[in-house]
């Protein structure tokens, strides 16, 4: 029996068997194909009776680490490793939903996301419902005959709305669906939806993963039944990740824990100054006591995440000079680098949105978010606090 060791522990000790160069860094494999030893061994790859390495889009030394790694720190059976974190929630779906399905997603989900559900699947005769996080009790009487999966972000983005996982559970088990969580925010160091009964987890390793704004990539955790299905649909599909990019994010995936506990420690000060800044009407962050379901936050998550989001008094307009003003923080839409960034989500990330959607979901006109970074938290608030002035 395998010794069970703790998430720092496997974060930087599960990897590839050391080849005969005996190297203590894993390396990196830069390589399209793989060659057989014989015949008999080529067919019976093909013909997956033996398992191996056949040609990348299929797999690799890198992916294959990444996904075992992400496995272990997620309490999952099986992953795939994708290009992005949208070829991940994309996959995670389509290879499981067929023409004539339904399914029921948070409202509150990322714009991309939004698109898939309304402009994309519906082509394929997909439908969806949305449900309110606030409104739990309402969840399944929107569960009809066809619906196949229910689908959640927690926290949300960008408004950080919690959904109780437990609860999410039980609901699925008990309709016989599929419970497929982006866990992307919260990242498997804060949060394991897999504990609660979650089925497919998807994650945008671009962020928090990588967590230096270097590459891209995605990934689908889950049990070994629905990942084979997946499995089949993204060999035959292609959304593969590149073996450097996997390369580099096993190395991150050593510190994801320390950096994670830095992200988190800074947001939460953050988070806590701007509650007292006459200027701003609104703060949200899961481990504030303000925020609405804090009692859920510390029942499901270990740390309150790395992201901040707030809303000042002038709405719009004083949110735009708010981010014309900042002299250190980045302006641009990634998150999760070591470099802390802000975003106005109205015009850029849930652009496609509707006003009505964007409301329905706490999208307000001048909501700022902040994916809080590894610097100095002083020197992150003073950049903030002379933003503030300057936009007033």
């Amino acid at each position: 029996m395998e010794e069970k060791r703790n998430f720092e522990t496997e974060a930087i000790r599960a990897q590839h068997p050391r080849t005969p160069f005996r190297e203590h860094s894993v390396p990196l494999y830069l390589t399209s194909s793989f060659v057989f030893d014989d015949a008999e061994q080529a067919r019976a790859m093909f013909a997956d009776e033996i398992p191996g390495n056949i040609y990348s889009r299929y797999s690799n030394p890198n992916t294959n680490e990444f996904i075992d790694k992400l496995c272990r720190l997620e309490g999952t059976e099986d992953g795939i490793a994708t290009a992005s974190g949208m070829a991940a929630m994309y996959s995670s779906m389509a290879a499981l939903l067929r023409s004539g399905d339904h399914v029921l997603a948070c409202r509150s989900v990322f714009g991309s996301t939004h698109q898939i559900l309304n402009i994309i699947f519906p082509k394929f005769g997909i439908s969806h419902s949305y449900a309110d996080v606030n409104e739990p009790e309402t969840w399944e009487a929107k569960i009809q005959p066809n619906t196949r999966m229910i689908f959640v972000e927690t926290p949300s983005n960008p408004a950080l709305d919690l959904i109780d996982l437990e609860w999410l559970g039980k609901l699925a088990a008990k309709h016989k669906l599929i419970l497929n969580v982006d866990n992307c925010f919260a990242t498997p160091y804060i949060q394991q939806p897999a504990k609660w009964g979650a089925h497919i987890i998807t994650h945008s390793a671009t962020k928090f993963m990588d967590g230096q704004g270097r590459v891209i990539g995605g990934a689908i955790l889950g049990t070994k039944e629905l990942i084979k299905e997946i499995r089949f649909f993204t060999r035959h599909t292609g959304p593969a990740m590149s073996p450097f990019n996997a390369w580099t994010l096993s190395k991150s995936l050593e510190t994801l824990a320390i950096r994670m506990e830095r992200h988190c420690q800074n947001a939460l000060t953050i988070a806590t100054h701007l509650e007292k800044n006459p200027d701003v009407v609104l703060v949200k962050y899961p481990f504030l006591p303000s925020h609405p379901q804090h009692a859920l936050a510390k029942k499901q998550m270990k740390l309150g995440g790395g992201l901040v989001t707030f809303e000042v008094k002038g709405g719009v307009e004083q949110g735009r000079k708010f981010l014309n003003a900042l002299k250190l923080i980045s302006h641009t839409p990634n998150l999760g680098d070591t470099r802390t960034i802000c975003i106005h989500p109205a015009s850029t990330t849930h652009s496609k949105l509707t006003d009505a959607e964007r409301a329905a979901v706490g999208i307000t006109p001048g909501l700022i978010r902040i994916a809080v970074g590894l610097e100095d938290v002083s020197d992150i608030i003073n950049d903030i606090d002379q933003a503030i002035i300057a936009s007033r």
